[in-house]
């Protein structure tokens, strides 16, 4: 999976940033996986997600979270902004044994401290080689930062500015603004938390 290695920011805010997808291999294991990927959505429940996401329905500011578990085929994912919460996960997926691949995409060392402490090991590991060709076109890295936390672009730079006008003239708050942006990263790995320490800056920025 490609989608959320392109995250970009600071190491201080990116360690508030896990995404972890599951996923079953077409052909090989695909068979009777719904309910499977229900259980992994629920285990990730447990722990505090601060978004969570089915490719065949949307995210949970888009639906309710149960209709999100319910409709969970092919591809879900959850997101974490904290280290512990997603070891607690990996433990809980290890003894649950649910033979789904699953994926964790944040700072590689941090990753790999969650493995360690679950006592699990990555399988596999990619690398982002970072964004080439005209750089010049692309939007500023500030709103870089809140739009490429939707792997698929489907939260436009315009609406991130948008978002922290509202936010400056004090017709909504970070938190709100965030949850606007939400619904449109369907699959679910938008960090609402981040995004709205990171709107709150540019805002305070452009003061």
């Amino acid at each position: 999976m490609t989608h959320s290695l392109h995250r970009r920011g600071t190491a201080e805010s990116l360690s508030e940033d896990y995404v972890m997808l599951c996923l079953p291999a077409i052909g090989i294991n695909d068979e009777g996986h719904d309910q499977k990927l229900q259980e992994f959505l629920r285990i990730t429940l447990r722990h505090d997600p601060v978004n969570i996401g089915a490719i065949t329905l949307g995210n949970m500011y888009s639906h309710k979270t149960e209709e999100v578990v319910n409709a969970a085929h092919g591809i879900v994912h959850a997101v974490f902004v904290k280290q512990d919460d997603v070891t607690e996960v990996l433990k809980e997926l290890d003894k649950a044994n649910l033979g789904m691949s699953v994926v964790v995409s944040g700072i590689f060392e941090k990753v790999d401290e969650c493995c360690e402490k679950a006592g699990l090991k990555h399988h596999t590991a990619n690398f982002s080689l970072g964004i080439w060709g005209r750089t010049e076109k692309l939007p500023s890295d500030d709103i870089l930062e809140v739009t490429t936390m939707c792997g698929h672009a489907m939260i436009s730079a315009n609406l991130v500015k948008d978002m922290v006008r509202e936010i400056k003239a004090g017709t909504k708050t970070p938190e709100e603004a965030a949850k606007v942006l939400a619904p449109q990263c369907a699959c679910g790995i938008f960090n609402p938390v981040r995004a709205a320490k990171l709107l709150a800056a540019m805002a305070a920025k452009e003061s």
